[in-house]
């Protein structure tokens, strides 16, 4: 693997996005959020998905002049529409909405409707984390999981994140409904390694551990079995009524390419709690009481969600970021 400068990364993002017609800013916000998603290890929705958004620029589906225009709001509760503009700077407007919502009120809740991919799903959940707020959000997808029971892709891998701030390092839980989302099974099978659990069905319909199989099948295992697929169908419809955006059914019916999704963003300030000085300590005990589990396995190791992420952006940031070459070239000859 290549290692390239996380500063590097990001000038040559923002290059092209400027080619492509971003402003300055916006285009220096959106090559900032695919860097950052690489650097913590999410390569898939980082440097490797960076060529698909750049052809869906040039496609239509991301229309980079616009921006969230409100459609209704009451209370901590607002409605916004992403008019197809890029999905990660529209996830990040909307979830900066929210926490504005939060530090007024105490809590606050954005729904997007129209809006396109987001890339890394928990770049908005450190977000609400370092702002210092529990921030939960999460977005609808094309049809590309079967329910429980089923073999036809009906219902989304439509991603969740929960995140709640530490001064020692956030926890950010960021999952998708499926055992493993579609980024991270191409990841592996780039590699030719294998799953460490089953992460779905092969074309014969029995459980695999081959990532290949499973992109072929088109049949990734929902987390949980019919828990993640009620959760998913779940999420799905929230974020369509809230927002009266498009379902995972509308989104499958309308486009072959994922555009249109609907998206809710939650943010609670902590500050507005009495004890909230006391937060901190407590979370730091619960940690403590988590890391001190016995391994199930010799030599092994608990850690909370986030903890990861932390240890490679650490790594990266000193390091560079490991990049597959041919990618890497891909991106440069944009």
């Amino acid at each position: 693997m290549l290692r390239v400068p996380f500063t590097e990364m990001i000038n040559e993002f923002k290059r092209i996005l400027l080619s492509n017609g971003l402003t300055q800013e916006r285009a220096a916000l959106c090559a900032r959020l695919f860097a950052e998603a690489s650097c913590d290890g999410v390569y898939s929705h980082g440097l490797n998905r960076f060529p698909l958004f750049v052809r869906y620029i040039r496609e239509g589906h991301v229309r980079v002049n616009e921006s969230p225009e409100k459609i209704s709001g009451f209370g901590s509760m607002e409605s916004w529409d992403g008019r197809f503009g890029p999905g990660n700077l529209n996830a990040h407007f909307s979830m900066n909405r929210a926490i504005e919502l939060a530090q007024e009120l105490g809590m606050g809740c954005v729904a997007l409707r129209n809006t396109n991919h987001w890339m890394r799903a928990g770049a908005y959940g450190w977000q609400a984390a370092d702002a210092g707020c529990i921030g939960i959000c999460w977005t609808n997808t094309m049809p590309n999981m079967p329910p429980w029971g089923s073999k036809e892709s009906k219902v989304g891998n439509n991603p969740l994140v929960i995140a709640i701030p530490r001064s020692e390092g956030h926890l950010v839980l960021d999952i998708a409904m499926s055992q493993f989302s579609y980024g991270q099974m191409q990841n592996y099978s780039q590699r030719g390694d294998e799953l460490p659990v089953d992460g779905g069905f092969d074309q014969s319909g029995e459980l695999t551990r081959d990532p290949a199989a499973i992109l072929e099948s088109r049949r990734p295992l929902p987390i949980g079995y019919w828990k993640g697929s009620g959760l998913s169908l779940m999420l799905d419809l929230v974020a369509a009524m809230l927002s009266g955006g498009q379902s995972t059914y509308d989104i499958g019916r309308n486009s072959e390419a994922e555009t249109g999704s609907s998206q809710v963003f939650l943010a609670f300030d902590l500050k507005k709690l009495p004890d909230w000085h006391l937060l901190n300590d407590r979370l730091t005990e619960i940690v403590a009481d988590l890391h001190g589990a016995e391994p199930a396995d010799q030599g092994g190791s608990i850690r909370y969600p986030g903890e990861g992420t932390l240890r490679i952006r650490q790594e990266n940031l000193q390091l560079g970021i490991p990049v597959e070459p041919s990618i890497w070239q891909q991106v440069l000859d944009l």
